[in-house]
C-alpha cells in the first residue's frame, strides 16, 4: 500500500462506521464483515479475500486508538495532498507525500506507513546532520480477535479448543524476503538502515523512510508473485488454545505473543479470545457460585427431610431441609461450584421448590382433605390484608 493510499483510502467507509464511531462499534462492524468475507468461507473467490484484506487493514488502523489518531491527524493535514500555512506564512507550499512518509513497511495490509507520525516527526529536530537517528526500528505485530464457543462444563473446568486464524504473517513463498529467489539486495540508497536525513537548513536534519526500499532496507530484485516484494502474506493456522478453568460468558482472554509476527525482530502481537458459553439444562452460575433448583414434596418442606442434589460432574451431596422449609428458600452446598483464579471452588446454591402433583391418588386425596380440615381455622393471608389496609 503506498503513501498516498494510506491517507486517501477511507478507512471508515470501509468498515461502514462513521468517525466519531466508539472502538465497539468499529469492533462490532470489523467482526461482521471478517466474518462474512473469510477466506474460509469463501474458497477460491479472490475479491472476498480481497476485501478481507481491506477489512483487516482498517481495523488495524482504527482499532488501534494510537493509529487512528495518527490516522486522523495524516488526513487532517495531508488529505489534499499538502499543507498549506496560515495567513503570514509566507504563501503556500506542498509536501510530497511520498518523500514525507516513505511508503509503507512490509507487512501487506494494515502495515501503515512505517512507524507512524510520531516516528516521522520524531526526526524532525535532530541535531547532527544525516545518520543521526536514522536507525530502522523493530515493529510489534498486529493483535488478533478471535471468538471460541465452550460448553458450559468446558467454561467451568476449563478446556483446550483449536482456533482456527487467518492474519499477516511472513510470506512462505520467499521466506519472508520479499524476493522470489530469496536473495534481496541491500538498498544503495539507505545503505540497509531503512531510512535516510537530509538536510532542512538551519542546522536541522529531516529523517525520512527510504522512498526506494519503502524502509525495508532491501530491495527485492525479482519480486515475489505472493507478497508483490513486501515479505508478508495472509496465512491461515490452527493452533491449540488453553481456556483457563472458572471463565464466564463475554470474557475476552488475552495470549500473549500468540498474535501476528512482529517484524524485523519486533515481538509478536497477542491473541484476544472472546468466549462465549453454551446454557446447561439443570445447572446455573452466578460469578463463582453454580446454581440448581431441586424440586420438593410439600411433605418434605413441611415435616424436613434430607435431599439428594446432583453436582456438576460430581457425586451428589445431601442437604437437610429442616422443618418448615418455605417455597424458594436458597440453601448453599460449600466447594460445589465453579473454579476461581486461586484454585478454590466457589459454592453451589440450592432453591428449593414445592412440587404440586397434578393428580393424586384416593388415598392422597384422603389425606389432604383430612390435613384442609386440621388447619382451616389457619389463614395464611390474613397478615397480608392487613399489610394492605395499613398501606
Amino acid at each position: 500500500m503506498s503513501t498516498k493510499d494510506f491517507v486517501e483510502k477511507d478507512y471508515y467507509k470501509v468498515l461502514g462506521v462513521p468517525k466519531d464511531a466508539t472502538e465497539a462499534e468499529i469492533k462490532k462492524a470489523y467482526r461482521k464483515l471478517a466474518r462474512e468475507f473469510h477466506p474460509d468461507a469463501n474458497k477460491g473467490d479472490a475479491s472476498a479475500e480481497a476485501r478481507f484484506k481491506e477489512i483487516s487493514e482498517a481495523n488495524d488502523i482504527l482499532g488501534d486508538p494510537k493509529k487512528r489518531k495518527e490516522y486522523d491527524e495524516a488526513r487532517a493535514l495531508f488529505g489534499n495532498g499538502g499543507f498549506r500555512p496560515g495567513p503570514g506564512g509566507g504563501g503556500s507550499f506542498n509536501f510530497d507525500l511520498g518523500d514525507l512518509f516513505g511508503g509503507t513497511q512490509p507487512g501487506g495490509a494494515g502495515g501503515g506507513f512505517g512507524g507512524g507520525l510520531g516516528d516521522v516527526f520524531g526526526g524532525l529536530f535532530n541535531r547532527g546532520g544525516a545518520g543521526a537517528g536514522t536507525r530502522i526500528q523493530p515493529r510489534r505485530g498486529q493483535d488478533i480477535e478471535s471468538e471460541v464457543t465452550l460448553s458450559f462444563t468446558e467454561a467451568v473446568d476449563g478446556a483446550t479448543v483449536p482456533l482456527r486464524m487467518s492474519s499477516q504473517a511472513p510470506c512462505k513463498a520467499c521466506s519472508g524476503t520479499g524476493d522470489k529467489n530469496g536473495t534481496p539486495r541491500v538498498c544503495p540508497t539507505c545503505v540497509g538502515t531503512g531510512q535516510v536525513s537530509r538536510g532542512s537548513g538551519g542546522g536541522f536534519s529531516l529523517t525520512d523512510p527510504c522512498a526506494d526500499c519503502k524502509g525495508r532496507g532491501l530491495i527485492a530484485e525479482n519480486p515475489c508473485e505472493v507478497c508483490k516484494g513486501s515479505g508478508r502474506a495472509l496465512s491461515s493456522r490452527t493452533m491449540q488454545v488453553r481456556i483457563p478453568a472458572g471463565v464466564s460468558d463475554g470474557q475476552r482472554i488475552r495470549l500473549r505473543g500468540k498474535g501476528t509476527p512482529g517484524e524485523r525482530g519486533g515481538p509478536s502481537g497477542d491473541l484476544y479470545v472472546v468466549v462465549h458459553v453454551d446454557s446447561h439444562p439443570v445447572f446455573g452460575r452466578k460469578g463463582d457460585n453454580l446454581t440448581v433448583t431441586v424440586p420438593v414434596t410439600f411433605a418434605e418442606a413441611a415435616l424436613g427431610a434430607e435431599v439428594r442434589v446432583p453436582t456438576l460432574n460430581g457425586p451428589a451431596v445431601t442437604l437437610k431441609l429442616p422443618p418448615g422449609t418455605p417455597n424458594g428458600r436458597t440453601m448453599r452446598a460449600r466447594g460445589k461450584g465453579a473454579v476461581r483464579k486461586d484454585g478454590t471452588r466457589g459454592d453451589l446454591l440450592v432453591t428449593v421448590e414445592v412440587a404440586v402433583p397434578a393428580e393424586l391418588s384416593d388415598k392422597a386425596r384422603e389425606a389432604l382433605e383430612m390435613y384442609r380440615v386440621a388447619t382451616e381455622s389457619e389463614d395464611p393471608r390474613a397478615a397480608l390484608f392487613e399489610s394492605a389496609k395499613g398501606a
